[in-house]
């Protein structure tokens, strides 16, 4: 009964997640320098100014509008730290991708939902190919086999309101 009634407190929770993160979809940047009211609202949340890169922003300040208190950060390695790495994706987890140029996660974004071995993606900083540098937040469809890890702000110590 504890385990049905958790359950389904989370299954609102990464509802509500979605639903914000789907309410940006289409925000672009003014100028494609990182810019624009609401991306420098998204870097703004995480103490960044215009014009830096803004993936994990976009994911913070998600969560943020979700009344959670973490993740908050514009650095998206920090978006995975060992305790809540999780490899059974949910949607309103959070995905980072691998850049061996950069020898770390460089992007990132949140799971919409998967299905067989693609997930759709809700991510900011990209562009319709799927950059870490794009111009604004879009759906996207991404191979399981392109995603490094999978991180849960969630269900895990201090992710939670």
């Amino acid at each position: 009964m504890v385990y049905q009634s958790i359950k389904k407190q989370n299954t609102q929770k990464n509802k509500q997640l979605i639903s914000i993160a789907k309410s940006q979809i289409g925000i672009r940047e003014a100028t494609g320098n990182n810019d624009g009211a609401a991306v420098e609202q998204y870097l703004a949340y995480t103490g960044n100014k215009k014009g830096e890169p803004w993936c994990a922003s976009f994911v913070s300040w998600v969560f943020g509008q979700a009344g959670f208190k973490q993740p908050k950060t514009a650095w998206s390695p920090s978006l995975f730290p060992k305790g809540r790495l999780i490899s059974e994706v949910t949607p309103a987890s959070v995905f980072g991708i691998y850049f061996p140029d950069k020898g770390r996660i460089a992007h990132a974004g949140l799971v919409e939902r998967q299905q067989g071995s693609w997930i759709y993606t809700i991510e900011g900083n990209t562009n319709m190919v799927g950059s870490r540098e794009g111009d604004g937040v879009y759906r996207k469809l991404r191979h399981v086999r392109t995603i490094k890890c999978y991180a849960d702000w969630i269900n895990t110590k201090g992710g939670a309101k």
